[in-house]
């Protein structure tokens, strides 16, 4: 006879863990007993070794579907005198939990809500400890009923058996509720009138009439209209002011995405996870899906319903429902009720709420697969705060990324927190959502950061609030720096790596705009090996959304002042009257600074082809000349030079654009030119990293930076690295674009001397 206690770290809380271990000792006749704590479940278990030591084998391997255990501390300890096994009430000390994402509801639960003679039949806050609401509903720790948004509700008689019987899947199901004694829908028209009512079958009339309606959902509000209708689609993007960026689609099941979308194995796997992400999926018939949903873009982004509420609004009703974020152009989405009916009625019809709170927003995320991969293009919904397993323990550090698809990270031990997707840092209404999520989880965490980190512009709201933090040391991280350790740090690399590193922008340590870049190094410090050629940005910022001054740029660079003389739709995007302006802007390098930006390369290509002189969202242009290149087949690249300038490599494409201009005006099909210039980019990369490597012996490559959402790009570059016998890193647990910065950033101070 032997007693062990066990100290479970991970994702153990809300998710049906206790109960799982209650059973467990039963199948395995074992005494003793199992709590929540702020560190985890401990657990006492007494029986015959063998038992226990079975049962401690199975407790890791066979955890409930929402569970992650990282690790189990077991000690022997004296025998006692209880009998049988229990479930004590939450307490005690420590540091060291892990808070559950919010899951999609599971196939019991749905079984439940459309079976008839169920009690919770058709009742749209369905959920027990395998599924529901977790993160969003938190407002401390350990995860218990009181310290959630459930709190104001008294379950009934028949939800409390559920709640107290260990055999239950319901059992500390914490969000458990019914008809009875549960949260209710409530349906608004734009004036916040109750309309009467079944506020559900209300909603679902209302929306194939046409209408719009506002939806509640786990992290925050959607705006939904029919996916099939024309009118309604394109009245909402007049709305919300969203001239071409795609909208999200939420299909009914699998059947009925496969009408109007293909996927792939592992894309229906993603789909069906308890994540529930958008998943980009190539169009297959758009009859279906309002031509207004993806105009010039050859994928949809599609998600499954994953709240019950969704699945009730669907099912056998609509191919497919416009789902996109309920929010203001630039603002975080909203998730409090006031607020939705403030800021959402213009854009919405109706507002279809509950009087469930939620604590803390979240997006929904966005996935993309390539090379058999998933690779996030948004991590928020379903995912956050699961954590990043790092290189070693760190002291604890903030970092809080930099402008665009803002993030913000916290390290405990060797693990790193990356928040939900928070916005673009714009404004200041994502600023203050950037600070309640930096409060929120130094609290859930019980996290006390000794050092904050930050990007090395001087001008982001991010900087500016990292600054506000008067108590704490700062650490500006350069951002391709930021960019390469993030990639490391989530392959768990040590030492020194080749980082290949494109994007739009980031402030380089020369004060110009960095974004084409191959750095040597580890956390502590890099060198740049190597950059793509600079070229002016004519007007700054203004260049971002309107393209043809990229192809300008170039223009003059191969031309100067002739640079007109060719006649394009980049030329022709500038009236005659305003040419000599613009020689004179680049001629004096008047607000128009260097840049190495890969992103703007992209940009020039595109409007060089025609495809895109303006776009109407970042990453516009070169999401378009990726479609455009995907339909060609064409196999070879162009020429281009790499200039060794002593202590760094300079990679030109002139010679690419030479030859691109020549056959442009030949009449080459302009799909084959693209994909050409993937070709090119893919192979002046590669080669640039082999002459790295024989400078310095580093045969292991890293690769971030948004422009590596691009799955062509990063499907050619990876086979000629793996061909040339390279060892190569993607990102697969944070986005490769800023929204991984922040753990980037993290790691960086952590091993800088502030924290060592």
């Amino acid at each position: 006879m032997i007693r062990v206690r066990a100290r479970v770290h991970g994702i153990v809380q809300g998710v049906g863990f206790r109960p799982f271990v209650y059973r467990l000792a039963q199948v395995y006749r074992l005494h003793g007993w199992v709590k929540n704590t702020p560190a985890g479940v401990v657990l006492e278990a007494q029986g015959q070794k063998e038992p226990v030591r079975h049962f401690l084998t199975v407790l890791q391997e066979q955890a409930p579907p929402l569970a992650a255990v990282s690790g189990v501390q077991v000690e022997e300890i004296p025998v006692a005198d209880d009998a049988g096994f229990v479930i004590r009430a939450s307490g005690g000390d420590g540091t060291a939990v892990l808070v559950a994402p919010d899951s999609a509801v599971c196939h019991d639960c749905l079984a439940e809500l459309f079976d008839p003679a169920d009690r919770r039949y058709l009742y749209p806050f369905i959920n027990c400890t395998n599924c529901g609401p977790r993160y969003s509903i938190i407002r401390g720790v350990p995860y218990d009923r009181g310290l959630t948004t459930m709190a104001g509700f008294s379950m009934c008689e028949a939800c409390r058996r559920e709640y107290e019987d260990p055999a239950d899947r319901r059992f500390h199901a914490q969000p458990n509720a019914c008809p009875v004694c549960g949260p209710q829908l409530i349906l608004r028209d734009a004036q916040g009138r109750e309309v009467g009512g079944d506020p559900l079958a209300t909603a679902i009339d209302l929306l194939k009439e046409g209408h719009s309606l506002a939806v509640k959902g786990l992290g925050g509000y959607h705006l939904a209209v029919d996916a099939g209708n024309e009118m309604a689609v394109a009245e909402l993007r007049r709305r919300k002011n969203r001239d071409e960026k795609p909208f999200a689609l939420m299909a009914p099941d699998m059947v009925a995405i496969a009408a109007f979308a293909r996927y792939s194995p592992i894309e229906a796997g993603l789909l069906q996870g308890p994540e529930a992400p958008i998943v980009l999926l190539a169009k297959r018939d758009q009859r279906l899906i309002a031509p207004a949903v993806a105009p010039a873009n050859g994928y949809y982004g599609v998600m499954l319903p994953y709240t019950p509420v969704h699945h009730l609004l669907l099912r056998d009703r609509f191919h497919a429902l416009v789902m996109t974020s309920g929010n203001l152009t630039d603002e975080p989405i909203c998730y409090r009720d006031e607020e939705a009916l403030a800021r959402l009625t213009p854009l919405a019809d109706y507002v279809l709420s509950h009087d469930r709170g939620i604590h803390m927003r979240a997006d929904d995320s966005v996935i993309r697969v390539f090379n058999g991969q998933p690779v996030f293009l948004r991590r928020a919904r379903g995912y956050a705060p699961r954590p990043v397993t790092l290189p070693g323990s760190q002291q604890q550090v903030l970092a809080v990324g930099a402008e665009l698809k803002g993030a913000v990270c916290l390290t405990r031990g060797d693990r790193a927190f990356v928040s939900q997707h928070i916005g673009d840092l714009k404004n200041v209404a994502t600023l203050d959502s950037l600070a309640q999520i930096v409060t929120h989880l130094q609290d859930i965490l019980q996290c006390r950061p000794q050092v904050v980190a930050h990007d090395l512009h001087p001008d982001y709201l991010s900087t500016a609030y990292a600054e506000s933090l008067d108590d704490l040391p700062r650490l500006a991280v350069q951002h391709h720096h930021a960019h390469m350790a993030s990639c490391m740090a989530e392959n768990g690399l040590e030492g020194e790596v080749i980082g290949v590193v494109f994007d739009g922008a980031g402030l380089g340590k020369d004060g110009t705009i960095w974004g084409g870049e191959f750095l040597v190094g580890g956390y502590r410090d890099f060198q740049r090996c190597g950059h793509l050629r600079p070229v002016l940005l004519p007007g700054g910022d203004t260049a971002v959304r309107e393209p043809y001054r990229m192809a300008l740029a170039y223009l003059y660079d191969m031309f100067g002042e002739k640079l007109f003389g060719p006649a394009l739709p980049c030329t022709n995007a500038v009236p005659s009257e305003k040419r000599g302006l613009f020689v004179q802007m680049l001629k004096r390098r008047l607000n128009a600074p260097l840049t190495s930006s890969c992103g703007r390369l992209f940009d020039a290509v595109a409007a060089l082809l025609g495809l895109r002189q303006t776009v109407a969202y970042e990453g516009q242009a070169a999401i378009e000349l990726e479609a455009l290149a995907e339909t060609s087949t064409a196999e070879d690249g162009y020429p281009f030079e790499i200039v060794d300038g002593g202590d760094s490599l300079s990679v030109d494409f002139r010679p690419m654009l030479v030859a691109m201009l020549r056959e442009l005006s030949g009449g080459r099909p302009p799909n084959e030119l693209a994909r050409r210039f993937h070709h090119t980019l893919a192979a002046a990369a590669a080669d640039t990293c082999s002459r790295i490597r024989r400078q310095t012996g580093h045969d292991r490559v890293v690769l971030s930076g948004g422009v590596f959402q691009n799955r062509l790009l990063s499907e050619m570059l990876c086979s000629l690295l793996e061909d040339d016998d390279f060892h190569i890193y993607t990102q697969r647990l944070v986005p490769p674009n800023d929204g991984g910065l922040a753990l980037g950033q993290a790691i960086v101070a952590g091993r800088s001397p502030l924290c060592v």
